[in-house]
């Protein structure tokens, strides 16, 4: 076997799961958390480092590989230049830096030690339990978009996240494992909060987002961070709160996140129109959208995205919130347009977001005279949406309320009271 290869860093990949290219991929993420630039690594630079080529990489890249593993780069089998693999093991000893890292390991271990006697070391958690999590988070994200702002999957959401936290507590982890572990929490906790939005129950929102911020800066996940800042925005939008929504999609669009990545970039925009909707800002509105489509055009469907992303960003969503902003600034046909764009690509799955679509839809007719037509289309909407999520009922109710004032005691108000009557008896 040749002598100079790095034969320490090949056994940390096998033990940790890594090839070669995932490795790769671990260092431009975690390159681009430290510089603000994602990292040009590939395959074969990690193939370059295994086979002693490369002995001593460059400060960025070490910074971020040492971030992940956890240990230093020379405990990694690398050499600073101009020394020897034997003649570092003293310094090593002596340096303050790794006194400190054995010192609070050292303490780590023996409280571990001491909450479960008998244990002769404790559990390694790695990246398999981060997966099990996340599988967990992509069951949470297909509740919600089955049944949406239920108290039910908010308490789900809510004790994965404490799951998440006390995996931090169950035993040793690398760096990257540990910052996988506070994203998953983040993540949960931000599902905790958007169910409370849809469910406007806006102080247990309140609750969930401060405690969600929290833990997407110890992850340092900008996906999870714009997700939060996003979610926020539109609390704020549904709170009537146009400049405090803005301010808070603002912290989500100016992440680096939605310069390297168009999709971001369009759901950012998408909402900003969505909020300028709300604020009556007309030209604004139709400006962000423009914008918001042309990204989501130039965007790669083939890059990687987080489940959560994946699982509802797409046109339909698009004209789903131009909808919403049309709606909110009275231009009703234009709503009206959207509306059917919307309902005509959403996947099936989408169950929460084809009622609420439904329901805006109905309120566009009604605005524009056509009760009949509007009422036949509120009608559509299926009860178990209607009574057991809080926005689509307000809003049917809010429909019902409309239909009484422009034709009250017509047989299509008529037929909506009883439709609706309906809803009390199987609820």
């Amino acid at each position: 076997m040749d002598a100079t290869r790095n034969t320490v860093l090949e056994a940390w990949m096998a033990e940790h799961g890594y090839s070669s290219n995932s490795l790769a991929d671990a260092v431009n993420r975690s390159l681009e958390q430290l510089t603000g630039r994602p990292g040009g690594l590939d395959g074969s630079s990690v193939r370059g480092w295994k086979a002693g080529r490369v002995k001593w990489p460059k400060s960025a890249t070490r910074k971020a590989l040492e971030d992940i593993a956890g240990l230093p780069a020379t405990a990694l089998g690398f050499v600073p230049r101009g020394r020897t693999l034997s003649a570092l093991v003293p310094p090593q000893q002596e340096d303050p830096d790794m006194k400190r890292r054995t010192l609070v390991g050292g303490l780590a271990t023996a409280a571990v030690a001491a909450a479960s006697p008998g244990t002769a070391s404790p559990r390694r958690i790695g990246m398999s339990d981060v997966d099990r999590l996340q599988k967990r988070f992509a069951e949470i994200i297909a509740s919600d978009h089955r049944h949406g702002g239920r108290l039910g999957i908010e308490q789900r959401a809510a004790a994965l996240a404490d799951e998440a936290l006390n995996l931090q507590n169950a035993g040793s982890a690398t760096q990257r494992v540990r910052s996988s572990l506070y994203a998953s929490a983040a993540a949960f906790r931000s599902s905790a909060m958007w169910a409370a939005i849809d469910g406007r129950r806006y102080d247990d929102a309140k609750t969930h987002m401060r405690e969600a911020q929290t833990l997407a800066e110890m992850s340092g996940d900008q996906a999870i961070k714009f997700r939060i800042w996003s979610h926020t925005g539109t609390m704020y939008r549904h709170l009537g709160r146009p400049a405090d929504a803005l301010a808070a999609n603002d912290v989500a669009r100016n992440l680096f996140l939605t310069r390297r990545d168009p999709l971001f970039a369009s759901l950012g925009l998408a909402r900003q129109g969505a909020i300028l909707g709300t604020a009556q800002d007309r030209s604004g509105m139709r400006r962000t959208f423009d914008q918001a489509q042309e990204a989501m055009l130039r965007s790669n469907p083939t890059d990687y995205r987080p489940v959560w992303m994946l699982a509802f960003y797409d046109q339909a969503e698009l004209d789903s919130l131009a909808l919403s902003a049309n709606l909110a600034l009275g231009d009703y046909p234009t709503a009206e347009y959207h509306a059917h764009r919307c309902l005509s690509a959403l996947r099936p799955h989408m169950i929460r977001s084809r009622a609420i679509a439904t329901t805006r839809l109905a309120h566009a007719q009604l605005a524009q005279g056509a009760a009949d037509a509007a009422t036949a289309t509120a009608m559509k909407v299926p009860t178990d949406v209607a009574t057991h999520h809080a926005r689509v009922a307000r809003m049917l109710q809010e429909f019902g309320a409309a239909l009484r004032a422009t034709a009250p005691g017509s047989i299509t108000a008529q037929t909506w009271t009883e439709h609706a009557a309906t809803w009390r008896t199987t609820a």
